[in-house]
């Protein structure tokens, strides 16, 4: 089987294969907890509306085809990322 790898995966493969790579003490543990940042993270409970651009709407809509998602996925997504990037740099707990 011929497959490629993308940049990412090979950096990944060649850090497994130097052994850097520790298996995880309670690995039972760790899926619980990160199942429970799972079901936080795509818990949908609030709606809003909001106003934009109709060429930011389209080139939205352009990506999440290209990336076979219904464009609110990818724009809550969008959203999601900001956050958790902006609440890492500055320190804040959620």
């Amino acid at each position: 089987m011929n497959t490629r790898s993308d940049k990412e995966e090979q950096e990944i493969l060649e850090s497994f294969e130097r052994g850097e790579w520790q298996p995880v003490k309670d690995l039972k543990g760790e899926i619980v907890r990160h199942q429970g940042y799972a079901r936080a993270t795509l818990r949908k409970d609030k709606r809003v509306n909001i106003r934009i651009s109709s060429k930011d709407l389209d080139n939205i809509q352009a990506i999440a085809i290209e990336e076979g998602i219904p464009y609110q996925t990818l724009m809550s997504s969008i959203i999601h990322r900001y956050v958790s990037s902006y609440n890492k740099e500055t320190g804040r707990r959620e």
